[in-house]
């Protein structure tokens, strides 16, 4: 029996079919293999995240570069002040509060909408409500506020870069009443070439130091007797104007205005609505570090077509004619190296000359004017300040047939002294308190004024 030898050859066949089986069959991925597929899926799912991450970055870098070249534009939005050396360009407060923040905050929003809320207290040792000025007729805001507590003029100005080449200004001022009124409107271009500046639409004149500024931009609660006397606190009209920025190393700036005549001394838009013009020119630099000054020249040229006054004793007036006024301005600043912060000085003074000559009431008339006021406030420490203030009108003899009338001064010398003194709480907060004496009337009158003021809402820098 030889049965050995087959059972070892099926036993070597069995052990190649399953080694055959073995090498044809399927094997599993090592770990090691497994880990390397499931960081590539991880890196490809960062890989696509990351790019959708750098497009959107990709796409705010474009919208920030937009935005740039829009900002680019509002940096001429300086209201004529564009040019202007650095020290020209400061708040005309004793402080640098109430310039409120930059221009360029302003921006952000399309159009900038700002808000100024005045109140005040007026109290006086006697019944103002038929005070005059002897030798004046006056326009309809001379006077003096109502006895008491009042909201003073209040404003809402929406201002914004149009485009690349023009700014707009809108300003609604309510008196004391709750009664609105446009005191500004205007478009303004930003980038002619030249030292350029054109404005049109309604606007405060540039003649004189103070007439541009709004009331919360006063250096005190009221304007000098001269404004309100001979220009009926401020004038602003409807027109045009254009500035040029002399290419000099001081600033030297020349300008001037063709504007309808609505408002006093002009009226009633005579000369088919072109009634009054103006001519000016401003000039100024830097002393040192710590001081600077601007001096300026203006004339006004105005023409009245029926213009009715309403004098408190004699009655209403009717003036047809011209007025011509000179004024003549000066301003030093000074601050320590330059900053406000915790002192500054503030002095200003101007001489006002002219003539009115044509027919009051019907009767021939031709006389000369005069004025002139002189101030100064001191921020003393952060956020405390004083002001000091002298005035004076002088009103030429109109001749015997005007005796006994509106502009007859009976031998009265006007002045007013006035003393300040103001708190401001922030940049966006002030206080105030002023006393004056005043004689501007043939009675003597002791006055004191209280006055709070804040301003929230992006707000453009004041002119110098």
């Amino acid at each position: 029996m030889r049965k050995a030898p087959m059972n070892k050859t099926m036993s070597r066949v069995g052990m190649l079919a399953v080694v055959a089986v073995m090498a044809t069959a399927p094997r599993p991925a090592s770990a090691a293999e497994a880990d390397v597929a499931a960081i590539r899926e991880e890196i490809a799912a960062m890989r696509a995240d990351y790019e959708a991450r750098i497009a959107a970055l990709e796409a705010r870098v474009a919208a920030a570069e937009a935005a740039a070249s829009t900002q680019q534009a509002s940096i001429a939005d300086l209201s004529a002040d564009s040019a202007a050396p650095l020290a020209l360009t400061l708040d005309d407060g004793p402080a640098p509060a109430m310039a409120g923040p930059a221009t360029a905050a302003g921006n952000a929003l399309n159009p900038g909408i700002s808000v100024v809320l005045n109140g005040n207290y007026f109290a006086a040792s006697r019944d103002l409500s038929a005070s005059r000025m002897p030798g004046f007729a006056l326009g309809d805001e001379a006077g003096p506020p109502s006895r008491g507590f009042s909201l003073a003029e209040s404003e809402v100005t929406l201002a914004a870069n149009v485009d690349p080449y023009l700014n707009a200004n809108l300003t609604v001022a309510f008196d004391g009443q709750g009664e609105a009124g446009v005191e500004e409107a205007y478009v303004q271009t930003t980038a002619l070439p030249g030292g350029l500046t054109l404005k049109g639409g309604r606007f405060f004149s540039g003649i004189g130091y103070l007439n541009e500024r709004h009331a919360h931009n006063w250096s005190f609660i009221d304007m000098p007797l001269p404004y309100r006397a001979l220009l009926g606190n401020q004038y602003g009209d409807d027109g045009v104007q254009v500035r040029w920025l002399a290419p000099t190393d001081v600033f030297l700036e020349f300008g001037g205005e063709w504007l309808r005549g609505d408002s006093f001394p002009a009226a009633n838009g005579a000369n088919a609505g072109t009634g009054t013009q103006t001519l000016f020119v401003h000039t100024g630099g830097d002393v040192n570090a710590s001081s600077s000054w601007l001096a300026a020249g203006s004339w006004i040229h105005a023409k009245a077509d029926g213009r009715e006054t309403l004098d408190p004793v004699f009655g209403p007036d009717i003036f047809s004619g011209d007025t011509d006024l000179g004024i003549v301005s000066a301003v030093y600043k000074w601050a320590p190296g330059g900053n406000g912060v915790q002192r500054n000085l503030m002095l200003s003074g101007e001489y006002f000359f002219g003539t009115e000559h044509g027919r009051f009431n019907g009767a021939p008339v031709d006389v000369d004017r005069a004025g002139w006021y002189a101030q100064g406030v001191y921020q003393f420490m952060p956020r405390w300040s004083v002001g000091l203030r002298y005035a004076e009108l002088k009103a030429g003899d109109p001749g015997a047939a005007f005796a006994g009338t509106t502009l007859d001064d009976f031998g009265n010398r006007s002045w007013s002294a006035t003393a300040l003194l103001e708190y401001d709480s922030s940049e966006f907060g002030r206080f105030r308190a002023q006393y004056s004496r005043d004689e501007s009337d043939v009675r003597a009158s002791d006055q004191l004024m209280l006055q709070y003021t804040v301003v929230y809402g992006p707000h453009g820098a004041h002119r110098y």
